[in-house]
């Protein structure tokens, strides 16, 4: 198992997961960020520190968002991810506001 960012992190990119990852398995993109599948340890400390709850065990991904269980599992290919995610957030009118 391994952990998602899912839409809540669209256009965020807040990083306070990436300071507290002892693995440095997130990773920025486009428009979001990813946990690479491979280096993740399944350890928890990024999903707390996720200021707008984007961050999952996959398990317990709600359904709403599987379609980042691709996004993620894309890891590291850009030009498979940045599609997706733009994809996805312009057929569900994903409009988040940077945290400011």
């Amino acid at each position: 198992m391994t952990y998602i960012i899912a839409e809540p992190c669209i256009d965020i990119k807040d990083r306070s997961c990436v300071d507290v990852c002892p693995v440095d398995c997130i990773h920025e993109y486009e428009r979001m960020l990813i946990i690479d599948p491979e280096e993740c340890i399944d350890c928890g400390a990024c999903e707390p520190e996720c200021p707008v709850e984007a961050i999952f065990p996959e398990d317990a991904l709600p359904d709403k968002w599987n379609a980042f269980v691709e996004i993620n599992y894309a890891f590291p290919d850009a030009d498979k991810i940045n599609p997706l995610v733009n994809a996805y957030a312009e057929e569900h009118d994903v409009k988040n506001e940077p945290i400011s």
